[in-house]
This record gives structure tokens, sequence and C-alpha cells, in this order.
């Protein structure tokens, strides 16, 4: 997940679909995601350069660094910016999008996509006929089509809260829904962890800054979600960048991934330190994330005062923002 300069935001989520995603080095999800924020300056732009991608090189490959076995998924997608949102969901090199300009949409584990497809690969159906999952006689409906026969559909883990609050969603509902552990949002298990979160504003009114609030460490309900706006200079954050291996990385290297580097940023190894001292539960931890949300809300407080301002923002006095958050989280971790 990311966003860009422009206001588009994608978030990418693996998907069970009926025919397993290949093995074979190909693009993963990521790699679109991020080929879609460098090339597109509005959700339309984004998509159409991410369906392109895929038709012309495919998807596929490990998406962990795991030498021993391949871990490969199909990709479904949230492409949004201040106007219009899509979903689009993909099966190999084909793919179905929907576009919506109104209400909550929500992108999980299973295809969403029914028969409301505004845009689609032009070989869809013809390749569903194929395979001998669509007669042609019914009405194309994407999810049932290339669900596996056993899927259990419309169980998205958050689409029942955004539904709930539809009306009066703010930045501090979605952070408590992405903490939201009962509901299976944010993983927290020995085998996988919610690796990072992002919620974005991208306000209407084109005078105001899209506003990203990031944590840049993983699992959200113990860590600070900190504002990103983009602005002509930036300052840039080692501290919560991962380090470089160049030529000598193991992902650049045939056969992948037999080593394992340590590719922590300094952010994250404090947050570590963070991280279990709050799920001892003692009152060390307690304390200690009492005084991280504080943190964290008084950086919401800053931006929804920035974005009610009749004053212009001057990009001076942003451009190290998150470098100030991240330096302040490591100093106060230590």
């Amino acid at each position: 997940m990311g966003a860009n300069e422009h206001g588009v935001c994608i978030a990418n989520e693996a998907i069970n679909a009926r025919e397993l995603a290949a093995e074979t080095e190909a693009l993963l999800g990521m790699d679109l995601v991020r080929l879609g924020l460098e090339r597109g300056s509005t959700a339309k732009e984004a998509l159409d350069i991410i369906v392109a991608l895929l038709e012309e090189h495919g998807q596929g490959g490990n998406y962990y660094e795991d030498a021993d076995s391949c871990h490969s998924f199909q990709s479904a997608y949230l492409i949004v910016d201040r106007d219009e949102a899509w979903v689009l969901e993909t099966v190999g090199r084909y793919w179905a999008a929907e576009k919506t300009t109104e209400g909550v949409k929500c992108i999980c584990n299973q295809l969403s996509i029914t028969t409301k497809i505004d845009a689609e690969h032009r070989e869809l159906r013809s390749y569903a006929q194929s395979q001998g999952w669509w007669m042609g006689e019914d009405e194309f409906n994407f999810s049932e089509v290339f669900s596996p026969a056993d899927e259990h559909l419309d169980c998205c883990a958050g689409k029942d809260s955004l539904e709930k609050q539809e009306e009066s969603i703010t930045v501090q509902t979605m952070i408590d829904i992405l903490r939201d552990k009962a509901s299976g949002v944010c993983i927290d298990s020995e085998s996988f962890l919610t690796t990072a979160s992002i919620v974005s504003v991208l306000p209407q009114n084109r005078s105001l800054p899209c506003i990203h609030y990031f944590t840049g460490t993983p699992d959200p309900s113990r860590s600070i979600f900190k504002p990103f706006i983009f602005v002509g200079d930036i300052k840039l954050v080692p501290k919560a960048q991962s380090p470089c291996f160049g030529d000598n990385d193991p992902a650049k290297k045939e056969p992948r991934f037999q080593e394992k580097p340590d590719r922590r940023h300094e952010l994250y190894k404090a947050h570590e330190w963070a991280r279990a001292v709050i799920s001892n539960d003692q009152e060390q931890g307690r304390q200690l994330r009492k005084t991280m949300l504080e943190l964290e809300k008084q950086g919401l407080a800053a931006m929804e005062e920035l974005l009610t301002s009749s004053e212009p923002l001057d990009p001076t006095e942003v451009g190290d923002l998150f470098y100030d958050c991240v330096d302040t989280e490591i100093k106060f971790f230590k």
C-alpha cells in the first residue's frame, strides 16, 4: 500500500481464486502498487497502468523470503484519488474493475466484484468459458465465476464496521478499525503480523493538502500513526528506511532468498522494544501505550487544525513533518 504526490492511494490484498497463482517469477502485487503510484496521476490512470503491465508481464513469484517454498498469490487492489475509487481484482493476466464515487468499499482475501463491472480484460469472459466456469447463458458474475467452488463470499472483516459508521467516518474511526483484532482486521499471531498501516485523507477541495498517516511499524494496535504531507522539498527519513544491500541482496541473486538479511530499520528496531513491553500488559506497558496514544492524538489534532485553517499551507513548515515524528518516537522509546 502507498500514496503519491498526486493524491493517488493504492492498497493491495492477496486473494483466493479458483486458479492458483503462478510460482514463476513475474510481477508481484507490491510491484504493481509501486509502479501504479510511480506513473499514475489519477486513480484511473494508475488502474490503466497496472492492468497494462499485468497483461504484458503477468503476475507470479514468491512473496516471502523463503528459499524452501513458494508463497504466491493472486491480487486485489483498491485504487483511490480525490474523486473516485476503483476496485481491481485479478486472476493471472485476467482482471475486472468496479468504479465507485460514494459509499464504502473494502478489499479482502475474497473476490468481491459481482455483476457491476466497469472495465475488464477483453478476453475475460471467453477465458471463463474456455475453462468451463461460465456457460455464457447466465449473467456474468465475476466473483462467482472465478472464486473457488467452496468459497463463502461477503465476509470482509472491516466492511460491517465501515457501513455502520458510513455517515461519520473520521481519521480516528479508520485507525480504530485498523486496530480491531476481534474482527480480524488487525492480526497478531505467531505466523503472521499486520505489517504496517496507512490512513489517508483526500480532501475534495483541491486547495487543501492530502494527509497520510503512516505507522511505519507492524501491529497498528501498538503503533503510532504519524502524519505525512507531500511537498516539494521533503526531508528524507533514513531511520524509517530499510537498509540497502545493492547487488548483494539475496532477492537479486539466483537462486533467490538463499540468505535472509536483517532488513529492519531503526524505527522498527526501537518499536520492537515497545511492542514487547506493551504485550506484557504490566503497568509499564499500559503507561507506554497511553503516552503513545497521546503523541498520536497531538498529531491528529494538528492536522485537523491545518485542514480547517483559512491560511494556505506553507510547504516549508511540513517538509520535515514525518522526519520529526519518527525522530520523536525513537527518542521516546529509548
